[in-house]
């Protein structure tokens, strides 16, 4: 056999030996890298989905290990830290518990940890207000319509006094139905400011309550002049009866005064008489002239 081509195989196979080699210290690195233990932590995870108003038992919960890196905002690492405080939004499962979605501890049980300061939890009943019982849920707006006899006419009418009311809670429903069908419930809260809440009670005691439901993106409040018995059947509206104002007592005149007039001016003396100075040596006298003198 040639030898040139032995001494060429021979400097191949070493070539060779010596990239395979390299090539297997540099994967060997590479992999140990790659299994290098990250920085990691722990984060508080929902066992199951929670509802609104659910007071956190330690079943409820769980920890996890996950990148430093990707720890939420908010999120706890202590079981501790989430026990005994109410969730006011809702949370899925396996989802981290953040601090924006629980009330504070002590804050209350149910509804009451999802009201604002400073807004009111109205419940009014379903079956006095027809035609919303099978469809609210809640989350909704709704308007409150009134039916009565205004003390200052005689027929009854029909008008808006609330707009844009978010439900609460439907019964002691106080999320959505997870298939998203109607809640039938006898009772409905709303969340309304404090006066709200009064025109809402006061419109229940006296006269007849309607929710309707609106769109939710609509947040435009309309105004209506409401609507009376007498226009449904093609007739005007009758005049609103307005009590007379009392009558302001007549104001007698007041006695003229006469004034008498101011007395006349005195007229001015007369004038004096013509006089003369007469110079007798180193005396001086005056004389007064009469008219006779002067002719």
């Amino acid at each position: 056999m040639d030898r040139r081509f032995l001494t060429v195989l021979g400097v191949s196979l070493v070539f060779a030996l010596v990239v395979s080699s390299v090539f297997y210290q540099f994967t060997a690195r590479s992999n140990n890298g790659d299994s290098a233990p990250t920085n990691e932590t722990d984060v508080v995870v929902a066992t199951r989905p929670l509802g609104v108003g659910v007071m956190i038992k330690p079943s409820d919960v769980k920890l996890i290990k996950i990148a430093a890196t990707a720890l939420p905002k908010g999120s706890f690492t202590k079981v501790e830290e989430v026990l005994d405080r109410p969730v006011v939004s809702n949370i899925l499962l396996d989802e981290p518990i953040l601090d924006g979605r629980l009330a504070l501890k002590g804050s209350g049980l149910g509804l009451a940890p999802t009201i604002p300061v400073g807004m009111r939890a109205v419940t009014v009943r379903v079956n006095d207000v027809a035609g919303v019982a099978g469809f609210v849920m809640p989350g909704m707006r709704v308007d409150v319509l009134v039916t009565g006899r205004p003390p200052s006419q005689n027929e009854q009418m029909t008008n808006t006094v609330l707009q844009n009311l978010l439900v609460l809670s439907a019964g002691q429903q106080m999320q959505a139905d997870a298939r998203g069908e109607a809640i039938q419930t006898p009772t409905v809260t709303l969340l309304a400011t404090p006066q709200e809440a009064e025109t809402l009670t006061l419109s229940n005691n006296e006269g007849r309550i309607q929710l309707i439901l609106r769109n939710s993106t609509d947040q435009q409040k309309s105004i209506t002049d409401g609507s009376h018995t007498s226009e449904l059947y093609g007739g005007h509206r009758a005049p609103v009866k307005i009590a007379a104002a009392p009558k302001a007592p007549v104001a007698r005149p007041a006695p003229v005064v006469v004034l008498a007039p101011p007395p006349a001016a005195a007229p001015p003396p007369p004038p004096p008489p013509p006089q003369v100075v007469v110079f007798r040596g180193n005396k001086r006298t005056v004389e007064v002239v009469t008219k006779g003198a002067e002719n």
